[in-house]
């Protein structure tokens, strides 16, 4: 009894200390930053915005660098979900077509990796040459939907 003015003091500290080193540990290494990409505003602003709503999952595309001038043409590509997770690989289903119905495959996929009901990044493909007329940007299989198109036409 006569340690007990002791004892308590002694169990209070263990205890803020021990919910303080707890804290720390739940704490995330570093907060989510979504990929920082540079686009030229300007030929971004140029293209529309392609969306395709088929449920389960909206994909929406926008040339980013695209046309006669760009040497790699980037696509601005965005996949939202309510139900599942987006864990398809960008480069795998989605592919480029032009007018004379070449198909070409993604190079890169600069975006977050699988998971999750919101991913969008940056998908680059080679450019086609000669230009061609149009370009349709096709995903294929996401949300189980067989394909999905998207066209642009680059004739003048």
């Amino acid at each position: 009894m006569k340690h007990l003015h002791c004892i308590i003091p002694a169990i209070a500290i263990l205890g803020v200390v021990y919910l303080v080193s707890l804290s720390e540990r739940t704490k995330p290494d570093k907060e989510y930053q979504p990929a920082q990409v540079e686009i030229n505003q300007e030929t971004y602003n140029q293209w529309e915005t392609k969306t395709d709503s088929q449920l389960p999952v909206e994909v929406a595309v926008t040339p980013v660098e695209f046309g006669k001038e760009a040497k790699m043409w980037k696509f601005n590509v965005a996949f939202t979900t309510h139900s599942g997770s987006l864990d398809d690989d960008p480069t795998q289903v989605v592919v480029m077509t032009g007018d004379k119905g070449d198909t070409y495959r993604a190079i890169s996929w600069d975006g977050p990796g699988p998971g999750g009901h919101h991913r969008e990044g940056i998908l680059s493909f080679n450019s086609i040459t000669p230009i061609t007329k149009y370009v349709d940007v096709k995903v294929n299989g996401v949300g189980d939907i067989e394909e999905r198109s998207f066209r642009w036409n680059l004739s003048q």
